[in-house]
């Protein structure tokens, strides 16, 4: 028995496109239908500016010779529009999710009447938020449907909530999610034969919110090291210095759901220690004036993908500590630069309490502070920790690959 083609539609690059890839790789992937797709021969390789530079990183090889029409002079379109209309925030996300969804259900009923005629049941894949109309769609075909839910939803909403109103200082312009969001989620969800989510803790909050627990399969997040972290030696010194202090990477969104506002009162906290907090991602808080240019702390804006690993190197420790995520990707990047992380418990599961790592029981600025004054103390533990680096097995191509086709069989039955 054959298995059913699956059209995956990805707006973004999440998880560097490793659902179609892994369905290329078992040649089950009929189609993706994607917002932009930038191959090396691509006219916008050539042009310069930060945006255009993003853009050139909306590609991968393995998918070389799939099928990915990309909607990118569309996209331009729409970008350079809501520019001139001046949205932000979730008003220009929203229309980013309704735009991605009329391009995609144009090509969806160009190729609808194929499967039609054969008698043929595709799997429809599609990610939250940007998944409603896709859905009804597919359905109405007869299609199978598969929902990739990005994150724990709802319950996540309210943790963040929570947090933003302790903390209203550090994000004065913070919005919560608008009216209606969360009921086109469910209705999402309600479509949807199948929910993929990435952690136990999203399952968990999914269950929360009321979703049908039978619908939830985990699948771990994929990530393939690069070839030179394989070679890279992580060494530390027998005592911590001025001259030498320990460096704690925080790498991703600078903003409250991250736990930010637990890692500001650790800097406090371990001021005049030798100790360097390196802070690398895109600022979504109000640095408080005291931090802004203190001597201990290194803000660095948003950088590449490609230059991640260079901040991966240079760290002692990363510093992961999530109030929510549905996994943290960052956490396999550390691992395979060979780095300890200290995180929470609300996201993926890479981190084994004292083999490569340190988990968290709470989290708070003393919590962290209480972990980084030991290995101030102790930088023998991290080289014990850095020596236990792991890279899970069920975070591989392969495994997903298998996930995918077994889902299949299951869907088909």
């Amino acid at each position: 028995m054959s298995h059913p083609a699956w059209i995956c539609c990805q707006l973004g690059a999440r998880e560097y496109y490793a659902i179609p890839r892994a369905l290329h790789q078992a040649r089950q992937l009929s189609l993706l239908l994607t917002d932009a797709w930038v191959p090396p021969n691509s006219l916008l390789t050539k042009l310069p500016g930060a945006s255009f530079k993003a853009l050139q990183e909306r590609y991968h090889p393995d998918l070389a010779q799939a099928p990915v029409p990309g909607f990118n002079n569309s996209l331009l379109q729409f970008e350079l529009t809501q520019r001139i209309r001046r949205t932000v925030g979730w008003e220009r996300m929203i229309a980013r999710n309704n735009w991605f969804q009329t391009q995609t259900l144009r090509q969806l009923k160009q190729i609808a009447p194929k499967f039609s005629k054969f008698g043929d049941r595709p799997i429809l894949f599609t990610y939250s938020y940007a998944a409603l109309d896709l859905l009804r769609f597919a359905k109405q075909q007869g299609w199978y449907t598969v929902l990739g839910q990005i994150d724990p939803g709802i319950a996540e909403e309210k943790i963040v909530l929570e947090e933003y109103t302790a903390h209203p200082d550090l994000a004065p312009a913070w919005k919560p999610t608008p009216d209606g969001y969360w009921a086109r989620w469910r209705q999402e969800c309600d479509l949807a034969d199948c929910i993929l989510v990435n952690s136990s803790w999203s399952k968990q909050l999914l269950e929360e919110a009321g979703i049908n627990a039978n619908k939830v399969e985990i699948v771990p997040l994929v990530y393939d090291p690069p070839s030179a972290a394989s070679q890279f030696h992580r060494s530390y010194p027998k005592q911590f210095t001025t001259d030498r202090p320990l460096k704690a990477l925080f790498l991703g969104l600078v903003t409250l759901r991250k736990g930010v506002a637990a890692l500001l009162d650790t800097i406090k906290r371990l001021e005049g220690k030798p100790i360097e907090f390196w802070m690398v991602g895109s600022q979504q808080i109000t640095i408080p004036v005291e931090l802004q240019n203190h001597p201990q702390v290194h803000w660095v804006e948003h950088v590449p993908r490609s230059q991640t690993h260079q901040y991966y190197q240079q760290a002692d420790v990363f510093l992961f500590p999530t109030l929510s995520d549905g996994f943290g990707l960052t956490q396999l990047e550390a691992q395979a630069w060979k780095l300890p992380i200290i995180a929470s418990q609300s996201c993926g599961e890479v981190v084994v309490n004292g083999i490569n790592g340190l988990r968290l029981n709470e989290i708070t600025g003393e919590a962290i502070a209480t972990y980084l004054l030991d290995l101030l103390r102790y930088p023998d533990r991290l080289q014990q920790l850095s020596d236990q680096s792991i890279h899970p097995s069920q975070c591989s191509l392969n495994h997903l690959s298998n996930k995918l086709q077994s889902l299949a069989i299951k869907l088909s039955n």
